[in-house]
C-alpha cells in the first residue's frame, strides 16, 4: 500500500524544521529544549532522533525562531488546504499575521478603536485586548450568488440577505481559524493564547473562529499548562506528537506519560498532522 499524502506532509514539514529551527547546539543541546532541564534536553533528542539529522547551528533568537516556525506551519496548513477542497469546498486562504478587524465577524472592533481614541475615559475602560494579531489565521472568500447557484437556483434577492457568505451581502473575508505558534512554552508570554482565544469568543459577531495552538515544546508538563482546560482554546496541537510518546516510553517516563495520555484521551492534544483535518470539520 502506498504512503498517503498527509503522512508525506507530515515528514516535510518536520524536513523544513531541520533545515533551521530545530537544530543542536554545539554541545548537543536541542534548539527547542531547556539546556537546564535534563529531562527536556532528554525529550527533545529522542524526537530529533525519530525525526532525521539536526544540523549543528547556533540557537536562533526566540523571535526568529518563532517567527519561522510560524512560517513552516502557515506553509504546512496551505498545502493542506489545497489538498482537502474535496472535504470543504470554498476560496480558503492561510495567512501569517494581520489583526481580526479585517474579517467580517471582527470588523465592528475598528469602529470600536476609533472611538476609543476619541475619548480617552472610554479607551481607559475598555483597554485594547481585543486588538488581536493571530500568528497564523485561515480565511474563507464569501460566495458570488453564481457560485451559491452552482446546482440550480438556491438563492435569489429576496431571502438570505444577512449572510455573510453571500458577497452581495457583504465583501469581507470570514474568519475561519486563528492559530498562535508557540515553539516552546517557557515563558508567561505563552499564556497569552488563552487571552488572545477568550476575546476571540467574547468579541465576535458571527460564527466562533476555529482556536488553535500549535507548539514545539518538548516536556509534558509544560504543554500540560496551556492544554488542560477548556472554553479558551479549540485544542493544542504537537509538532510531533507520536515520536514525543516513543521518546516518553522508551525513556521509561512514566508519570509524565499518563500525563501526556491523559491530555490526548481528553481531547486537548493532538499531533500536527490532525490539524488540516480538524480545521475543515
Amino acid at each position: 500500500m502506498s504512503e498517503a499524502w498527509l503522512t508525506k506532509a507530515r515528514r516535510e514539514f518536520h524536513a523544513s524544521l531541520l533545515e533551521g529551527i530545530l537544530t543542536k547546539s554545539a554541545s548537543g543541546v536541542p534548539s527547542n529544549a531547556d539546556k537546564a532541564s535534563k529531562p527536556s534536553r532528554e525529550i527533545a533528542e529522542a524526537i530529533i532522533d525519530q525525526l532525521g539529522h539536526a544540523r549543528t547551528a547556533p540557537k536562533l533568537p526566540g523571535q526568529t525562531a518563532g517567527s519561522d516556525f510560524e512560517s513552516v506551519c502557515a506553509s504546512f496548513l496551505s498545502v493542506c488546504f489545497e489538498k482537502m477542497n474535496h472535504l470543504r469546498p470554498g476560496e480558503f486562504a492561510v495567512k501569517k499575521g494581520g489583526g481580526i478587524s479585517a474579517y467580517d465577524q471582527y470588523a465592528h472592533l475598528d469602529e470600536l478603536e476609533a472611538i476609543a481614541r476619541a475619548n480617552r475615559e472610554i479607551a481607559t475602560a475598555i483597554g485594547s485586548d481585543y486588538l488581536i494579531k493571530p500568528d497564523i489565521v485561515v480565511t474563507r472568500a464569501p460566495e458570488a450568488d453564481d457560485a451559491i447557484n452552482a446546482r440550480g437556483p438556491f438563492v435569489d434577492a429576496s431571502t438570505a440577505r444577512l449572510s455573510s457568505l453571500r458577497i452581495v451581502n457583504q465583501p469581507l473575508e470570514i474568519l475561519h481559524a486563528s492559530i498562535s505558534c508557540k515553539w516552546t512554552l517557557r515563558s508567561d508570554r505563552a499564556q497569552n493564547a488563552r487571552s488572545e482565544g477568550l476575546n476571540l469568543v467574547r468579541n465576535r459577531k458571527g460564527r466562533l473562529p476555529h482556536i488553535a495552538v500549535i507548539t514545539g515544546e518538548p516536556t509534558p508538563g509544560r504543554v500540560a499548562s496551556l492544554a488542560l482546560g477548556t472554553g479558551d482554546i479549540d485544542c493544542v496541537y504537537h509538532f510531533a506528537l507520536y515520536e514525543l510518546r516513543h521518546a516518553l516510553v522508551d525513556q521509561d517516563r512514566a508519570e509524565t506519560l499518563e500525563l501526556l495520555d491523559m491530555m490526548v484521551q481528553g481531547k486537548r492534544l493532538r499531533d500536527i498532522s490532525d490539524l488540516p483535518l480538524d480545521l475543515v470539520s
